[in-house]
């Protein structure tokens, strides 16, 4: 990418947000334009998966808070490349697209726009002629990479392992990155004899960008690899086995260190973020870091207590005793049954009874019951609710 495109491109317009958004906003506004477009849900779909790759790059570059610093200082500075003007209305003494030259960085890495630019603008103001070496072809680190994965109830709150197929930029396997053809090599560069860099003098100026004929990257590729078109770098599929920790909720976001795509140049690998969607549970439900479920008593054990089994989730059930007049929705906490902590605790299994009021009865239960109901006639339960009311 030539500094010129970097920065033209309104990465702001490209997320849908504003200048002034947040990085959660600009995090929620990429996860959901990355779903959208993600090669492996819309694939041979070439429109989308140019959108796809804008969008990363958009991110790449919003997300880190040096790079949007950089990012949106340029762009005061420069203006937003039209015509060559500063904010403001005022022009420059030369012209716009001489400056940057329209040079453009092989690799397919959109994550060293912003070092490029630092290195730019490091020379820019150096008096003298001196100027500073590109750091083009200094190691680089990874893209980052976003990923979903939904997972079931029990494997969320005990842990488990998952394939992920992930889709990145990595160096070209037909030409092991350098760019050209097998069985060529590239050759040194003679205008800037292997630095990727040339100095530029503007009066009592000097600066360095990179170098126009091999594009920073210090080689030049006679006979270009025909896979990655010279670039030295391609798309490339692998699976991985990724361990989701304990405890993780619906919706949290998992970061794997050094598991995205490949760095540049021995550089390291990025970080690959996962989206965890849980699927509900027929019987347990989660508070926090307790397992919640409603356990059904019947009237006879609510009023005179009982011991009951309770179900835990994948272990034995549990004995909870019951005192006599518990009322309906009591809940009981049952310690160090619930989800594993960062620490290795667990919570609790909090259990919540619910009174069932049979169906159906025959006719020794129903005279049963009357007789009951006439023992306790004299206590009116709703007496206290009335008198309430009307106090208010």
């Amino acid at each position: 990418m030539s500094t010129k495109d970097y920065l033209e491109k309104d990465y702001y317009a490209v997320l849908g947000v504003p200048k002034t958004a947040t990085a959660d906003e600009i995090k929620k506004a990429y996860r959901k334009l990355a779903r959208q477009y993600h090669p492996d849900t819309n694939q041979g779909d070439a429109t989308k998966e140019t959108k796809f790759k804008e969008v990363s790059e958009a991110y790449d570059i919003l997300s880190d808070t040096k790079r949007r610093k950089e990012y949106d200082e340029a762009r005061t500075l420069f203006g937003s490349g039209v015509g060559g003007q500063r904010p403001g209305g005022g022009g420059f003494p030369f012209d716009f697209g001489d400056l940057f030259g329209g040079t453009a960085q092989q690799g397919g890495q959109t994550g060293g726009a912003g070092e490029r630019l630092g290195d730019l603008f490091g020379g820019l103001f150096n008096r003298g002629g001196s100027t500073r070496t590109t750091t083009t072809s200094r190691p680089r680190r990874g893209q980052d990479i976003e990923s979903e994965v939904t997972l079931t109830f029990t494997e969320a709150v005990e842990g488990t392992t998952v394939s992920l197929r992930l889709t990145s930029s990595a160096a070209c396997a037909a030409c092991t990155g350098t760019g050209a053809k097998a069985g060529t090599t590239p050759r040194v560069c003679p205008t800037c004899e292997g630095t990727g860099a040339a100095s530029r003098n503007l009066g009592n100026f000097a600066f360095s960008e990179p170098c126009r004929d091999c594009k920073g990257r210090g080689l030049i590729v006679d006979v270009p690899c025909p896979v990655c078109e010279g670039s030295g770098r391609a798309k490339s599929t692998r699976t991985i086995q990724a361990r989701i920790p304990a405890g993780v909720a619906d919706g949290q976001r998992v970061k794997l260190k050094a598991k995205g795509a490949p760095g540049e140049n021995g550089g390291p690998a990025g970080d690959l973020y996962i989206q965890t969607h849980v699927k509900p549970h027929a019987v347990f439900g989660r508070s926090g870091d307790n397992l919640t479920i409603t356990v059904p008593v019947t009237f006879s054990e609510a009023a005179l207590g009982a011991e009951i089994k309770v179900p835990t989730l994948k272990g034995m059930p549990v004995t909870l005793r019951i005192p006599a007049g518990t009322p309906n929705g009591r809940t009981f906490r049952v310690r160090g049954r619930g989800v594993t902590r960062k620490d290795g605790t667990k919570g609790d299994l909090l259990a919540s009874v619910e009174v069932v009021v049979p169906k159906t009865l025959d006719d020794k239960s129903r005279e049963l019951l009357n007789e009951f109901s006439t023992a306790v006639a004299s206590e009116d339960p709703r007496a206290e609710l009335i008198q309430r009311a009307r106090s208010e």
